[in-house]
C-alpha cells in the first residue's frame, strides 16, 4: 500500500507535528512498507493455528492469595511523618 506524502505531511498536521520535507518523504516510504508488510501478514493462514498467551513458555510463579497481618498499627505508622496515634494526618488538600 501506498502512502503518499500528502498523507503523511496532513497526519503530522493533525498531531501537531513539525517534519520537514525530506521527513515527510522518508516517513511516507516507511509506512508504505509498513503497511505492505501488515497486508502479507493478513495473508497467512492461521485458522488452524491455536491462540497464544505468550510466544514464551515459562511459569508464572504466584504465591497463595491470603491475606496476613504482617505488621502492626504502630510499626506502620512509626514512618508517617505526623499521627495522632491511630491514623495518617495529611495535609489539607482542598
Amino acid at each position: 500500500m501506498k502512502i503518499s506524502p500528502e498523507e503523511v505531511a496532513r497526519v503530522a498536521r493533525l498531531a501537531r507535528l513539525d517534519l520537514s520535507e525530506e521527513k515527510v518523504e522518508l516517513f511516507s516510504g516507511q509506512l508504505g512498507d509498513i503497511l505492505d508488510y501488515m497486508d502479507k501478514l493478513g495473508e497467512v493462514e492461521t485458522a488452524e493455528v491455536e491462540p497464544l498467551y505468550s510466544p514464551v513458555e515459562h511459569v508464572t510463579v504466584l504465591r497463595p492469595d491470603e491475606t496476613a497481618k504482617e505488621y502492626s498499627r504502630e510499626e506502620i505508622l512509626s514512618n508517617a511523618p505526623e499521627t495522632d496515634g491511630s491514623h495518617f494526618i495529611v495535609p489539607r488538600i482542598v
